[in-house]
């Protein structure tokens, strides 16, 4: 078995600390980080999320995955970065004004990072204005709204009317997810 499918199940199966050693010993035996991210952190995060998907693991069970793979990624992220690999893009992510939240958004940040986004993370309870400020300064190409209560929800269409009254909407997609539907 290669150490990158090692990697892999070991992820799906939430042992961080075994990822992260394995993650060290895969670049200290020259494989691209490039690939042990692909072929490794998120082949495993493919599998849980298929898994998830057919209702055969649940949340619990993706966010200690979801913590393995960020066990990983933290140690891939400067041998990334050495290795003149590109970011992607940039994304805004935060739990919208009034919610304290953040599981689904941690998942959606890991996610991002792991295809190579630069990721800004607001935390919780972030008022529209934030958001807007945030991605002006960042350049963002994606706002990342988050909420698990439906109380949350005309926050966030807050966020988009200030997006627009700045004439700025057409530069940035702003994503909305979580429990609550912005209709």
């Amino acid at each position: 078995m290669s150490i990158l499918t090692n990697i892999s199940e070991l992820l799906q199966q939430g042992r961080a600390s075994q990822v992260k050693a394995l993650v060290q010993q895969a670049l200290g035996e020259g494989i691209a980080p490039e690939k042990v991210l692909n072929e490794g952190l998120m082949a495993g995060m493919d599998i849980i999320g298929e898994k998830f998907k057919n209702d055969e693991v649940f949340i619990p069970e993706v966010l200690i995955s979801a913590r393995a793979m960020n066990e990983g990624i933290e140690m891939l992220k400067p041998h990334l970065i050495a290795a003149g690999i590109a970011s992607r893009g940039t994304a805004v992510i935060g739990t919208i004004k009034g919610d304290l939240h953040d599981i689904g958004k941690n998942l959606v940040k890991m996610m991002l990072e792991s295809k190579g986004m630069t990721v800004i993370d607001l935390g919780v309870d972030v008022p529209p204005q934030k958001f807007y400020e945030a991605a002006q300064e960042n350049h963002a190409d994606i706002v990342c709204l988050s909420a698990m209560l439906t109380t949350t929800m005309n926050e966030m269409k807050n966020v988009v009317k200030i997006f627009a009254a700045n004439n700025k909407r057409e530069n940035v997609k702003i994503m909305v997810g979580g429990c609550s539907y912005y209709t």
